[in-house]
């Protein structure tokens, strides 16, 4: 005689099969538009990097190509014919720049265009600003150089020490010898400033008459 409670086993596991096989039938759709999603989700992706890579490479292309061209007004025809969209916009704007000897007032409007754009990264802001005060120099206001080369002169702004340089040359300009110097000086025991700034600072404070950190504290070692 079979044993009542393997009878029962079997069939409680034949009625959960059925049970399983019923689900399956019922919300077995919902697993497969669930892979189908995946997989094609993934596909998505992937042909969407495929797509911003071979734009980005166009415009690459195209400005490599256009910086070869003869003249200037050519280079700018090509620069602005350039298919461009997001940031590159902004970097289409810098290129615009880029012959400010040949038509400055072509390169101030292309910045002032970049500078206005708050759409675009404010680091792109920030770069097109600190041209567009270097291009313009006397003729612009040395009032309206100083507010716009402070509002990047504060810490967390990318370009911080480059416009505190600019600030510097400000005062050189007023004729405020000492201040630069001190200013300069500052710059040259800043950590985020960059080799080549400090070192074009020790050559102003030389050129002022004055003497740069590094030496004085060269000086003080040696008669200690």
């Amino acid at each position: 005689m079979s044993n009542p409670d393997s009878f029962i086993d079997e069939v409680t596991e034949e009625v959960r099969r059925d049970r399983l096989f019923a689900m399956f039938r019922k919300y077995g759709w919902i697993g497969v538009v669930l892979v189908l999603g995946i997989v094609g989700g993934a596909a998505w992706n992937e042909w969407q990097k495929a797509r911003a890579e071979a734009r980005a490479e166009a415009f690459g292309d195209g400005l490599i190509d256009a910086l070869d061209m003869g003249g200037p007004e050519e280079r700018r025809a090509a620069i602005a014919a350039i298919p461009a969209d997001g940031t590159q916009n902004a970097l289409k704007d810098l290129m615009l720049a880029s012959d400010p000897a040949e038509d400055k007032a072509a390169s101030l409007a292309a910045l002032d265009a970049l500078t206005a754009d708050s759409s675009q990264p404010q680091v792109y802001r920030d770069i097109a600003t600190l041209r567009r005060v270097m291009i313009a120099g006397t003729d612009m206001a040395l009032a309206d150089r100083r507010t716009a080369l402070e509002a990047m002169a504060i810490p967390g702004r990318a370009f911080r020490t480059l416009a505190q340089e600019q600030l510097a040359y400000l005062l050189i300009e007023e004729g405020k010898k000492d201040d630069a110097i001190a200013a300069l000086s500052a710059l040259m025991q800043d950590q985020e400033a960059p080799g080549p700034l400090r070192a074009r600072a020790g050559q102003v404070i030389t050129a002022l008459g004055g003497t740069p950190p590094e030496v004085k504290a060269a000086a003080a070692e040696s008669q200690g």
